[in-house]
């Protein structure tokens, strides 16, 4: 298979952690006999230095005709300057939108070996194996009238919240793909009780829900979903959200696995198809839940595990590499059950390990 990767390792910690995911994914191309083309392009702070944007046309261009990208992390202090032109994180969203990606992707594990690492109780997190899918290009963060003005009375500030039938219905076929290829258990998430959007939403799931009968659909309102998630978090399989619910949600389930540094993403452009079904590639932007961290760029403490388990995304959603994106999920895993960890996840009075070593550690396993 050809596999052309726009790699863009952005600013902090971004390169360190992206070059540990490279070498993964040369070892599983070089492995299965895959041919792979790799080029690298700037985005975030860094592009603003060398050429005054966040997102060069070239990077757009070459990103537009690969099969995916992998990103490490954008932004800094140096940028936060509020009356800037630009800021880094600008570019990531320019480039959610020329890439027309819809779908973000969360999943969220919970490693045995590493359940006393979250702030939960272990019994709470045992068999914890969730997905969390956002829509991403619409709701209340990009719908229109969206301003703040003055009046008589005072500041005034409106934000509106608008779905379109076409939106719902593409981003929750994400979700009952997903669900279809993993334990076949969906959960919509909406506050239907008080929204108009909502109550579509629902609408529209239901009727989806005859469609795909070999998956099990479930409702819950955005609160009580909040609150599940630290009470019984393994009920979960798939859930599906709109924007703002499941920019919430995503956050909260990052707690679960103990570590930002475990979690990965994948934004796509499609709707992916279940292993066995249409096999078709999908355009894909992967990159770890963390952020740039410029505190501990350039000392070795970076995890580039989600950056790693973003590399086993892209081979599953992008590529239709499913053994390959298994083999690197269980190389992941075996390095953590034999107690390798960065400083992030180290217990007291252990000593960790630095980004390359864990890199190196993993690849062996592979």
């Amino acid at each position: 298979m050809d596999m052309v990767v726009v790699v863009l390792p952005g600013d902090g910690i971004g390169p360190e952690v992206v070059a540990q995911g490279v070498k993964v994914l040369v070892t599983v191309a070089e492995k299965f006999g895959h041919a792979l083309k790799t080029t690298q392009a700037d985005i975030g702070g860094l592009a603003i230095d060398k050429h005054g944007t966040p997102l060069p046309e070239t990077t757009l261009n070459l990103c537009q005709g690969s099969s995916a990208v992998l990103l490490g992390a954008v932004g800094g202090p140096k940028w936060d300057d509020p009356s800037a032109q630009f800021r880094p994180e600008d570019g990531l969203l320019q480039l959610r939108k020329g890439l027309g990606l819809f779908a973000n992707l969360r999943p969220v594990k919970v490693f045995p070996a590493m359940a006393d690492s979250s702030t939960l109780k272990p019994e709470v997190l045992d068999g914890v194996d969730l997905m969390v899918v956002r829509e991403l290009t619409g709701g209340i963060y990009f719908g229109k009238p969206k301003r703040r003005w003055e009046t008589n009375r005072g500041r005034r500030a409106v934000d509106t919240l608008a779905y379109t039938e076409r939106e719902i219905e593409r981003i929750l076929r994400v979700g009952f793909e997903l669900a279809r290829g993993r334990r076949k258990h969906l959960t919509s998430v909406d506050k239907a009780n008080v929204l108009e959007t909502s109550r579509l939403w629902r609408q529209i799931a239901n009727e989806l829900a005859e469609e795909y009968t070999d998956v099990t659909l479930d409702h819950l309102y955005v609160d009580n979903c909040a609150m599940q998630l630290v009470l019984r978090p393994s009920h979960f399989d798939v859930l599906v959200s709109e924007n703002m619910f499941g920019d919430i949600l995503s956050d909260e389930a990052a707690i679960l696995s103990g570590s930002l540094g475990l979690l990965s993403s994948a934004s796509l452009a499609r709707i992916p198809s279940t292993e066995g079904r249409r096999r078709r590639r999908t355009m894909g932007l992967y990159e770890p839940v963390h952020g740039s961290a410029p505190d501990i760029a350039g000392t070795g403490k970076a995890n580039p595990i989600a950056t790693i388990l973003s590399v086993a995304l892209m081979l599953r959603y992008s590529f239709n590499l499913h053994k390959e994106a298994g083999l690197v999920e269980q190389a992941v895993a075996s390095v953590i059950e034999a107690g390798y960890r960065t400083a992030d996840i180290a217990v007291d009075g252990q000593k960790p390990v630095n980004t390359t070593q864990m890199g190196q550690a993993i690849l062996e396993a592979l």
